[in-house]
Formats: C-alpha cells, sequence, structure tokens
C-alpha cells in the first residue's frame, strides 16, 4: 500500500508528513480545519469586496472556495448587479441556489418559463436531475436590480457539475471577453 499523505490544497490541507493510518490522517485534517477557522475572516464587509465582471455579469463574491481567508468554506454566497433594462448570461445549473432580491423588480426565466419578483422576494432556484437553464432580468429601465445568491458548497464533494451539469449557454450582453 502506498504511503498516506495528506491532501494537497485545493481540498484545503497543505501537505504534511504522512499519517499513519486514514484514521490519523482525519485526526491531522481536524486539526488544520480547527486552525484555519481560528485564523480565518468571520465578517466580510462588503465594502471590503471587488466586483468582477465575468460571463455572468456584474457580481462580487463573498464566499467561494477560492478565498481562502475566511472561516468556512460550505457556503458560496455572491451579490449580483443588473444594470436597468438589461440581464445575467444563460447558465446550465444543477439549482440548488437561494435568491433573495435586495432592490429593483424583473424576472427569472427557468428553462424558459417567466418567474416575476421584486424587492424583498426570495427566488429558489430548483434542483433538477438533468440541471435547469436560469437567466435573470432587470425589467426596470431607469434602476438597477440587487441581488444576493446563496448555495451550498458541494464542489469538493460532487464536482463543479454537482451531479447535473454546470455550462455557460450565454455571455451578459455587457460582458467584454
Amino acid at each position: 500500500m502506498s504511503e498516506l499523505r495528506a491532501p494537497d490544497k485545493p481540498s484545503g490541507m497543505p501537505p504534511a508528513k504522512p499519517a499513519e493510518t486514514l484514521l490519523d490522517w482525519l485526526f491531522a485534517l481536524r486539526d488544520h480545519q480547527r486552525e484555519h477557522q481560528g485564523k480565518g475572516a468571520w465578517l466580510i464587509r462588503g465594502d471590503d469586496v471587488n466586483w468582477e465582471h465575468n460571463r455572468q455579469g456584474k457580481m462580487k463574491w463573498f464566499l467561494h472556495p477560492a478565498i481562502e481567508d475566511t472561516a468556512i468554506r460550505s457556503m458560496l454566497v455572491w451579490e449580483q448587479e443588473i444594470a436597468p433594462g438589461s440581464k445575467s448570461g444563460v447558465q446550465m445549473t444543477p439549482g440548488g441556489t437561494c435568491m433573495f432580491v435586495i432592490e429593483g423588480r424583473g424576472h427569472t426565466l427557468l428553462d424558459g418559463v417567466q418567474h416575476d419578483w421584486q424587492a424583498q422576494d426570495i427566488v429558489q432556484i430548483p434542483l433538477r436531475r438533468d440541471g435547469v437553464k436560469v437567466q435573470h432580468v432587470n425589467d426596470d429601465l431607469r434602476r438597477p436590480v440587487r441581488l444576493i445568491c446563496a448555495e451550498v458548497n458541494m464542489l469538493d464533494v460532487l464536482g463543479v457539475d454537482r451531479g447535473a451539469a454546470f455550462e455557460q449557454i450565454e455571455d451578459a450582453p455587457d460582458f467584454e471577453g
């Protein structure tokens, strides 16, 4: 049997000395996670998070597996802003996202079916075995829409496809690749 070693990042644990048993490896991982949580940020201020323009539109990430200086890695949390009269990109996703409308009004297309929403509404993107095609649209021609989105981080467990599919079908109109 080959020598047991702690996994490399991105699984969350740096290389370490060999573990004697798989149980020892789990205790080493536990110790690493406790140390990481103790040093990680417990408060993430919105003003400290930068906006990015990506294929899905204008977003800023509060919790993401690639952000390593936070206390937890169990969630993905992001804010999305959609310009007046504009829309997000179109994604095929397994679903499982919860979206809170901070301000604005618009609709979400789920597999082409329109679902209207406004400020203070919660939109749940359903989990579907074969995935769901999702796009958000700002119906207001004068004010932006702001959304807070969250989902459980299953990327390390199920992979980025999360058992269904994860594809960018269409870029947001304001994306300049």
